[in-house]
């Protein structure tokens, strides 16, 4: 456990800085982190890859390209070569950022505004706690507030989205086979690797069409942030030579198609009631009193309303509704049990002899407000892998919407067990508990950061399994960082473990008879 921890502290160390730098929204700062795109597989039967929500790519709606000797394709290739005869270093710059890839790129900006988005509002005057309303998105407080429910639930949508644009977008390469710009006129450069790809339409251009319309639809108030940094990419294209303007709209527009399923598919699954009401609040402590059970309360002053305690209600991906209660593990000690009391004073023994270890592994995995949660830290722990297989855009889209789905999907389980049994924390039971962290608005058991770990930990394993049991280990820190942090107790922490780990099976059956593991 002493070598975890440590390479925990190291890790921590890292993104703190990585956290840092994506604040500042600058594109120069991550540049040297990763090289550019070079698939060692370009995985050019992607076609044939089970898609998540879309079913028949005919049904779209491509343009045949310009034939390569036409005026307009000319002029395509004549745009290219004249943006470069004299690249800029902000340009080149731009190129550099955008050249490790397309996918890896828009994860990361949404991460950025799961960040900058994840702060609850302020109380009013009177005392209560007004919500963000996607009807009025401006209005204070801003919507969305990107909690690790919302949270997750975005990343999903945004990865499955560009996982089926990039496979629809196989179909129609290999209908028009046309080769890059750099194949067809010697004058123009590569100024990135080379693929042989069809180059219509445009792999960055499909995935930037996909991914603005998903952002845009969760955080609707950045819709000019989104828009300029889908322009970059598209310029980005076209300077380093991988594709003409035609290809790009044709991507773009095919990318915005598919979203647009994705999106409807959002706007019916229940997330926008989520946040309940009053009332419905009000009964789960009465049925919880009812129980004989002591019910968890907001302590936060004023109280806050518990975090969207209707997210079970959320349809899933991976699974159906049904199965959500099946997963739902068995009840938490009784409140007033011998066991419980002996848990409590677990925490309050963590809590009072505080070691730096656990100090730096409560820091790392903290996740709490104005971060990319939970399942961003694990998003961001995937990308730093993926990196190191050159994997290619679609199976880079693929692994990541595996991923996302599990961590989607284990937050409507977790969130459906911790209302079903509406169990107090540690610090509310026994006020002698002081968190090392952030304390969360909502009831205990089972751990958040068990779950979203434990799902992503088994995808990653089944993703690369010649890490080792590097991604458990991950996994159990994260676990163990809220005992030590005084957040929950051991049981909180080891179900969410188990739970987490069946919802990740899903995810890893999922993939396993998707036809991407064939011939590779």
């Amino acid at each position: 456990m002493k070598t975890i921890i440590r390479n925990v502290v190291m890790m921590s160390m890292a993104g703190t800085a990585l956290l840092y730098s994506s604040c500042k929204k600058d594109i120069i700062d991550r540049t040297l982190q990763y090289r550019a795109l070079a698939p060692s597989n370009e995985d050019v039967n992607a076609d044939t890859w089970q898609t998540v929500l879309v079913t028949d790519p005919t049904v779209f709606t491509v343009a045949a390209p310009d034939a390569t000797n036409s005026p307009a394709y000319v002029a395509d290739l004549n745009e290219i070569k004249g943006y470069q005869r004299n690249l800029s270093s902000d340009q080149k710059a731009i190129i550099k950022y955008w050249s490790a890839g397309s996918v890896l790129r828009w994860n990361e900006i949404m991460r950025d505004l799961v960040a900058k988005h994840n702060v609850p509002p302020y109380q009013l005057p009177d005392g209560s706690y007004p919500a963000p309303s996607s009807a009025n998105p401006f209005n204070y407080p801003q919507f969305p507030f990107a909690n690790p429910p919302y949270a997750a639930r975005a990343y999903a949508y945004l990865s499955a989205a560009q996982y089926d644009a990039l496979v629809t977008a196989y179909h129609f390469k290999k209908q028009y086979n046309r080769s890059a710009p750099y194949v067809n006129d010697a004058n123009v450069q590569a100024l990135i690797p080379k693929s042989s790809l069809p180059s219509y339409p445009s792999e960055d251009a499909v995935v930037a069409g996909a991914s603005v319309e998903i952002m845009k639809m969760m955080f609707p108030t950045e819709v000019a942030y989104i828009e300029q940094k889908a322009a970059e990419e598209m310029q980005y294209r076209i300077m380093a030579g991988a594709n003409v303007r035609g290809e790009l709209d044709a991507g773009e527009s095919l990318g915005k198609q598919v979203a647009d399923v994705f999106t409807a598919r959002a706007r019916t699954d229940k997330a926008g009631a989520a946040i309940g009401n009053q009332a419905y609040w009000t009964a789960l402590q009465v049925t919880t009193t009812n129980k004989g059970e002591q019910y968890w309360i907001s302590q936060e002053s004023p109280k806050r309303p518990p975090m969207l305690p209707l997210f079970n209600k959320v349809k899933p991906f991976l699974f159906d509704t049904t199965t959500v209660k099946t997963l739902r593990p068995g009840p938490p000690y009784s409140t007033t049990s011998a066991e419980f009391k002996q848990a409590v004073a677990e925490v309050l023994n963590y809590s009072n002899n505080a070691t730096r270890e656990h100090e730096a592994q409560v820091a790392f995995w903290a996740d709490g407000v104005a971060t990319y949660t939970p399942a961003g830290h694990w998003n961001a722990i995937a990308a730093d892998e993926f990196v190191k297989q050159n994997y290619s855009e679609v199976r880079w889209a693929r692994n990541f919407a595996l991923l996302n789905m599990a961590e989607m999907d284990a937050a409507i389980v977790c969130w459906d067990t911790k209302y079903a049994y509406f169990n107090p924390r540690p610090s509310q039971v026994n006020d002698q508990v002081k968190t090392l962290t952030g304390l969360p608005n909502f009831p205990s058991y089972s751990s958040g950061h068990s779950n979203f770990s434990a799902a992503a930990a088994t995808v990653l394993d089944y993703l690369l399994p010649d890490r080792g049991s590097k991604f458990d280990d991950l996994a159990n820190a994260a676990a163990m960082s809220r005992l030590y942090g005084g957040i929950h107790t051991r049981q909180d922490c080891e179900v969410g473990l188990i739970t987490g780990k069946a919802v990740g099976q899903y995810a890893v059956n999922r993939g396993k008879a998707d036809g991407a593991d064939s011939g590779n």
